[in-house]
């Protein structure tokens, strides 16, 4: 159709990923010695192969077809390793897809890391007009949209400074700005927003947002569902190189946190996890958190539901079970959950089962937070386990003024209702 931007056919990436025998420390001498066996092995037999090595096929994409229309704001998520950054790096041209086809109309720009497109000797000056230059922009088209890159980067001060003293922070900055000034038909972005302060993550995802609404299209990779949900109207699901969900992003973005609302960090079991401290007594074995009324995304005016899954071999005195929420950077401790301070929690408890706490609305803001857990069995702490688990908070307009409190450290929650129950196996 007329109004398809960017058409992708069956496209695959493929890498070789060589594994490397493991074996024995080996010394300098041994490497000398070894590759002077394997120059005499090639001389004397050519067709001769060293097997100290395995090589192995990875395909970072596989048949991934879609259509993305001019003017949509399209999000591609998915975890780590799923093929994200291969994909824009093929629609970015930086990198040859192993089969397949794409078609785009216009110029593209693209973010894909900090320091993208800029050369390190030379000044942000130069390098905005470098990066024009780059897009098929003239001179006079540069210099017209010069002002508005400075103001929007907020770097005039270093502006004649080269780049590479610029922080990384500062590069981003400009990097954006150049991107979005610079009237790509379609804009590409990564995960390097994240890199910026609060502040102008704002202001960049507002830009996206206007670029969208002159008829330009913007391909946004981000791990920040918030920011996702907030700018894009479609998004893409993929996992293990292929798409496996895609339409709205409301919807797409509920699938993806529903299937991994309870991944591990690490994806290690909590029983299985080696990191926790205490006398061992009582074993944390499991953990879940969910929204109270039953709702796959938990936000930011949610009842929470925690759900500790526990063990022990002799009797249990006076448990005493808490979780303490903290945000993205592990620094602030929003909410102090401790059965001491609430009702419901029975002196005795079976040697095997669960514990359940409820808790009142939160207030808090969107964004990634991180729990610890702890229990303690007569006063003397049994088993603690720091960042248990991540979860991902939604925004909601509490106060029906779109207005939400900042983040910051709350005690404990004026409600918390624990439970306790037998484990049946």
């Amino acid at each position: 159709m007329s109004d398809t931007i960017i058409q992708v056919e069956n496209l695959s990436k493929k890498y070789i990923i060589g594994h490397q025998q493991q074996g024995r420390y080996t010394a300098l001498r041994d490497v000398l010695a070894n590759s002077t066996k394997s120059l005499l092995k090639n001389i004397h037999n050519p067709k001769f192969k060293a097997h100290n090595s395995q090589k192995e096929d990875f395909w970072a994409l596989k048949d991934v077809s879609f259509e993305i229309k001019q003017g949509d704001r399209v999000g591609i998520i998915g975890r780590n390793g799923a093929g994200k950054s291969t994909l824009l790096k093929i629609l970015s041209r930086i990198v040859e897809p192993t089969t397949g086809r794409i078609g785009m109309k216009g110029r593209v720009s693209s973010l894909l890391e900090v320091g993208t497109g800029f050369h390190p000797e030379l000044t942000g000056r130069e390098n905005i007009y470098l990066n024009g230059a780059v897009l098929g922009m003239s001179k006079k088209e540069i210099t017209r949209k010069f002002d508005e890159i400075v103001v929007f980067s907020e770097v005039e001060k270093f502006l004649d400074t080269p780049v590479k003293r610029y922080s990384s922070g500062m590069y981003v900055r400009l990097a954006f700005a150049v991107a979005a000034h610079l009237e790509p038909e379609i804009l590409i972005l990564d995960e390097v927003l994240a890199v910026g302060d609060t502040e102008f993550r704002k202001k960049c995802l507002g830009k996206m947002e206007d670029v969208s609404k002159e008829g330009r299209t913007v391909l946004f990779v981000s791990h920040d569902m918030v920011s996702i949900r907030s700018l894009c109207n479609q998004a893409y699901l993929l996992s293990s190189g292929q798409i496996t969900a895609y339409g709205a992003a409301d919807k797409v973005i509920d699938h993806y946190l529903e299937s991994t609302k309870n991944s591990m960090l690490n994806e290690v079991p909590l029983e299985k996890r080696t990191d926790r401290s205490g006398d061992g007594s009582v074993r944390i074995i499991s953990f879940q958190i969910e929204d109270a009324d039953g709702k796959p995304v938990i936000s930011s005016n949610s009842r929470l539901k925690l759900t500790i899954g526990y063990s022990s071999d002799n009797s249990i005195i006076r448990p005493q079970f808490s979780a303490t929420i903290y945000d993205y950077d592990r620094e602030i401790g929003i909410i102090s959950l401790h059965s001491g301070f609430a009702e419901g929690l029975p002196n005795k408890i079976p040697n095997a089962g669960y514990i359940t706490c409820v808790t009142e609305p939160l207030c808090i803001t969107p964004g990634r937070c991180y729990i610890n857990l702890s229990i303690l069995n007569a006063g003397v702490i049994a088993d603690a386990i720091q960042y248990a688990m991540y979860f991902d908070i939604e925004s909601s307009d509490i106060y029906g003024t779109a207005k939400i409190q900042d983040r910051a450290w709350v005690i404990c929650t004026r409600y918390q209702k624990w439970s306790s129950c037998e484990m049946y196996t």
